[in-house]
């Protein structure tokens, strides 16, 4: 009897891989070809936008999808202009197809009905995927199948060894280094990501972190972050300016840190600092390094609004960026160096070969990480920055 039910289960299984798969082949990707899917995604990279382009030739060229990059410098806003469409009645006809989200515009993306889905679990290379990293929570909230990993980073700093050998290991040891060197450190303006993930990070390391996994309790806001304003007080009479006027990006910051303005820099990929110094940007002195108690690190995704023209285009679109071919390419550190979402033993061995060839990230490999806070303190911290010290 048991053996029945094994051989019953086991042929119950194989043909739901079957269906699975027939419907991804029929129904997604039959209706895909000839789509063209508009990426909004963040352009501020030059490497990052030029693995985009690689990865729409290859798109088209493979499936016959059409990828347009829309660069944008802020997500909410895109976020805001889709939750307006679909309040007026847009069903199918909304501008975005697929959207570069971080944890805090997923969340309000999930709240606000906004997401397509579930349909990452059907993603022939979600087989592939990690399922040790953070792939299945966003900012502690649930993926729910809604949005498919993309690529793992980790917040770190950038220094040149020739001019910062030994930098500041620590939020306090940062504050006695801007002292001692006035005008050299600084910080993109939130709600610029990085100065936001910095400001986590710094909130994280002074108030500790098992407070900041749960949503925001407006009663006890003030007293949890008020280390950190005092924290920042101290800390803005040194910063470039003296904290009265910030730079707009991490790009800037590379720039500055490139023409001796500078001591520091800011990144969300270890890996950065190659990329950079392989462009010339950077001197080959130049290294990324953390805290040495951790630094904040996540998995970044991809999703699909629910008032998408191109629904099957979006999708054939994150799954190709699921592949080992475009994961190992955009872990090149001459190409991009984000880190991969794939587990290598899971690959094929052909495929395992492409990661083998790869540079380690030893960065990620050191530096502990520290999980994201609730994605309801993103834009809570950036608020409260915004009144204290945006209007100088």
């Amino acid at each position: 009897m048991m053996k029945k039910l094994l051989s019953g289960l086991l042929v119950l299984i194989i043909s739901s891989a079957v269906v699975a798969h027939d419907h991804w082949h029929d129904d997604v990707m039959t209706k895909a070809d000839g789509q063209t899917v508009h990426f909004y995604a963040w352009g501020g990279n030059a490497a990052i936008n030029e693995y985009i382009q690689w990865a729409a030739q290859q798109a088209e060229k493979q499936y016959g999808v059409k990828i347009k990059h829309v660069k944008i410098t802020d997500t909410s806003s895109v976020v805001s202009q889709i939750e307006a469409e679909v309040k007026a009645g847009v069903k199918r006809q909304g501008r975005v197809d697929l959207i570069w989200v971080n944890g805090e515009n997923f969340s309000r993306m999930k709240r606000e009905d906004l997401l397509f889905g579930p349909w990452v679990g059907y993603l022939p290379n979600w087989r592939y995927v990690d399922q040790t990293k953070p792939v299945q929570v966003d900012f502690t909230v649930p993926t729910s199948g809604l949005e498919s990993p993309w690529g793992a980073a980790q917040m770190n700093l950038i220094a040149d060894r020739t001019v910062t050998p030994n930098p500041p290991l620590s939020a306090q040891e940062l504050l006695v280094f801007a002292r001692q060197n006035p005008g050299q450190v600084t910080y993109p303006a939130p709600p610029d990501f990085h100065g936001s993930t910095l400001i986590k990070q710094l909130l994280l390391e002074i108030s500790g972190q098992k407070w900041f996994q749960k949503p925001v309790d407006p009663q006890f806001f003030a007293r949890l972050t008020q280390p950190l304003w005092d924290y920042l007080d101290q800390l803005h009479p040194y910063l470039w300016r003296q904290g009265k006027t910030f730079p707009a990006n991490a790009a800037d910051m590379h720039r500055m840190l490139a023409n001796g303005t500078l001591k520091l820099s800011v990144s969300f990929n270890p890996n950065e600092v190659s990329n950079l110094i392989a462009r010339e940007t950077l001197p080959k002195t130049a290294f990324s390094y953390g805290f040495s108690r951790g630094m904040i690190g996540n998995v970044h995704f991809v999703a699909i609004p629910v008032n998408a023209r191109s629904k099957e285009g979006a999708q054939v679109f994150a799954n190709f960026l699921l592949s080992p071919q475009a994961q190992a390419r955009k872990a090149d550190t001459k190409i991009w160096g984000d880190g991969t979402v794939l587990d290598p033993e899971r690959l094929p061995a052909a495929d395992r070969q492409l990661f083998g060839e790869l540079p380690a990230q030893n960065m990620m490999n050191s530096v502990p990480t520290l999980a994201e806070p609730h994605s309801s303190w993103m834009p809570a911290l950036e608020e409260e920055w915004l009144k204290r010290y945006g209007h100088r």
